[in-house]
């Protein structure tokens, strides 16, 4: 029988690395134009709860996915920030 943790890590695999391309941009051009601070920090509020609901279920995947997923949003948000400046 297939453990669904595989498939939440193969999951977890492709919605975390779908920030990366943002990132990665940002990082290489060093502007955040476009970028909207609201949406993200909704969706840093949202990535914090699954983790919090990871560790309540004891779910490896979706702890380490959030933990990723929030750390790359938090990257995200700290470079709006300072081009708001």
């Amino acid at each position: 029988m297939l453990n669904p943790e595989y498939i939440g890590f193969f999951a977890a695999t492709l919605t975390t690395s779908a920030f990366l391309p943002q990132a990665y941009k940002i990082w290489k051009s060093k502007t955040t134009d476009g970028l909207s601070l609201t949406m993200y920090t909704i969706m840093g509020l949202g990535t914090m709860s699954w983790l919090f609901y990871g560790v309540l279920i004891e779910s490896p995947s979706v702890i380490v996915a959030n933990c990723i997923s929030f750390s790359i949003i938090l990257f995200i948000v700290t470079f709006i920030l300072r081009s708001k400046k």
